[in-house]
């Protein structure tokens, strides 16, 4: 991947490559523990800096939090990819881990809104923002340090690892909260306990830069920067190098949409599916879930293994034909599994609502209509409804009606559970039996195997597309925009979506949609054929 230069370039020794991986691979695993911790630990940060009476409101300002800091990756890929393009690879992800470290531990410090006000959310939206620059900087680094030192022939198998550590962090968040659930007692987790694993990320920081600092910079920065060929201004080389605006929009749409949206509907969709409406108890969906990443991460190396031998095209295209028929099936399952007397109850005595100004707005903090509030009730107990036509206030469940036009704000809610349980529901915490668990850890591991397909060859088909002495900035840039916003934006917007039709399952559809247009751009624009270095394709 010499990009051109003409600089002799000496070949990392296996020792040297082994560690380029680790550290890197490390470095990653820690710095997305960092931002997925915020996502793991949702609903009591939502209780500590997002209070409100609204339970969806609240939820769905945690997600918009979590947004933010996706939304600020593009800037981030932006400022470090001119960094790591001018000033070489290591020492700009020795920046990126460092900021994210400082500014996850920082979460871990902030009274709640209940000290000292809105202040609270503003400083957790501040440090999402530069976790979010962060984030930006350290994916196209470690992919393309690693890149850049692999043979060749293993390009894929190598930098699978650094996809696989994306899972990881995924998976060491969880391991963390569930460590402190064991030794720290419910009611002080939730008032306390849930800082530690933000304040741990300072060990997690000390860990990270100790192995990166024993790194040397990469072969083909070193060599670049020896024979005077890194850019001047890589932003701007970047939007006009020759076929780089075509390039550009591939990674945006062909590659990032796709497995961005797979991946945090795999992971988080589903972890907020299980909590949420199918009312698991959480030690149990953290279980699964720590079960099934931990198997999925085997599944990116492979994916990357393969690739090198069969192109990376291949196991993006299926995997996202896959997803397309998979996802709705694979969610019905779970639900199906996870809990069948919802299901049962849902057919038995389905719940109709009608009413004058029947509307429901997530985002206000009271609704405007008594049918609007029985609506957002009925979202917060995790219950599917239609709205019915006609003016009397009433919700029918089955075929039994009940008035709600006389009831308070105060007993509203327990009133409506109540009618509820009457005609069926459960609203218990389910544990599921045994065959079910492991039939909700295979469905889980069916969607972390559509994730790797589409992601697992994914670093070392960017760091191929484009030249390299734009290369940190070109994959950067197109990656961290579909990154921070298809896939950053994606728990608050399937989470509206769900709340706006009353169907747990609706928010998938965001998922199909930018999912299908990706694989439309990805069979049009990924190259063909074996891997090949950008010069032997494009020189």
């Amino acid at each position: 991947m010499s990009g051109g230069t003409t600089a002799l370039q000496r070949e990392p020794t296996n020792k040297e490559i082994r560690l380029v991986i680790a550290a890197s691979s490390a470095g990653t695993i820690f710095e997305w523990y960092d931002f997925f911790i915020y996502g793991t630990l949702a609903a009591l940060i939502g209780a500590a800096f997002f209070p409100s009476d609204n339970e969806t409101l609240e939820i769905l300002l945690v997600w918009a939090g979590f947004a933010v800091g996706f939304g600020f990756r593009p800037l981030g890929a932006i400022l470090f990819g001119f960094l790591g393009d001018r000033l070489g690879r290591k020492y700009t992800f020795l920046v990126t881990v460092t900021l994210m470290g400082v500014a996850t531990a920082g979460v871990g410090l902030i009274p709640s809104a209940a000290s000292i006000g809105i202040v609270a959310p503003i400083i957790v939206i501040g440090l999402r923002i530069l976790q979010g620059l962060a984030l930006g900087g350290e994916y196209g680094g470690a992919a393309i340090y690693v890149a850049e030192h692999a043979p060749p022939e293993k390009r894929g198998f190598y930098t699978s690892f650094i996809q696989a550590s994306v899972a990881g962090g995924f998976v060491l968040s969880i391991i963390v909260v569930i460590s402190c659930r064991a030794f720290i007692p419910a009611d002080d987790f939730a008032a306390w306990g849930w800082r530690i694993p933000f304040l741990l990320s300072i060990v997690l920081l000390g860990i990270s830069l100790w192995m990166r600092l024993k790194l040397s910079e990469s072969p083909v920065f070193q060599a670049m920067k020896e024979a005077g060929e890194t850019s001047a201004n890589p932003f701007k080389e970047s939007l006009t190098y020759p076929g780089n605006g075509r390039r550009i929009f591939v990674a945006l749409f062909g590659i990032t949409g796709i497995l961005t949206t797979i991946w945090y509907t795999a992971f988080f969709s589903s972890l907020s599916f299980l909590r949420g409406p199918m009312r698991v108890d959480e030690n149990v969906v953290e279980w699964m879930l720590l079960i099934a990443g931990s198997i999925s991460m085997a599944f990116y190396l492979a994916v990357g293994k393969w690739s090198d031998r069969v192109g990376r095209k291949k196991p993006i295209i299926i995997g996202a034909a896959l997803s397309l028929v998979l996802l709705f099936p694979v969610f019905w399952g779970i639900g199906a599994l996870a809990n069948p007397g919802l299901n049962a109850s849902a057919n038995a005595a389905p719940v109709v609502v009608t009413g004058e100004a029947c509307e429901y707005d997530p985002f206000a903090e009271v609704q405007a209509s008594s049918c609007g509030r029985v609506l957002q009730d009925l979202t917060a107990l995790g219950i599917p409804y239609n709205i019915g036509v006609g003016g009397a206030q009433s919700v029918a469940i089955g075929s039994q009606p009940y008035g709600y036009g006389e009831l308070g704000d105060s007993d509203r809610r327990a009133t409506i559970q109540g009618w509820l349980e009457a005609q069926g529901y459960n609203f218990e915490r389910q544990t599921p039996p045994l065959t079910s668990i492991v039939g909700i850890i295979g469905l889980l591991l069916v969607l972390g195997m559509l994730s790797a397909l589409t992601y697992g060859s994914v670093a070392a088909l960017l760091c191929e597309m484009f030249p390299a002495k734009i290369r940190y900035s070109s994959m950067s840039i197109p990656y961290h925009i579909g990154a921070g916003y298809l896939g950053g934006f994606l728990p608050l917007i399937a989470g509206y979506i769900v709340a706006m039709t009353g169907n747990a399952y609706s928010g998938l559809w965001y998922t199909i949609a930018v999912v299908a247009f990706g694989l439309l751009v990805a069979w049009w624009g990924i190259p063909d054929g074996p891997p090949k270095d950008f010069e032997e394709a494009h020189g």
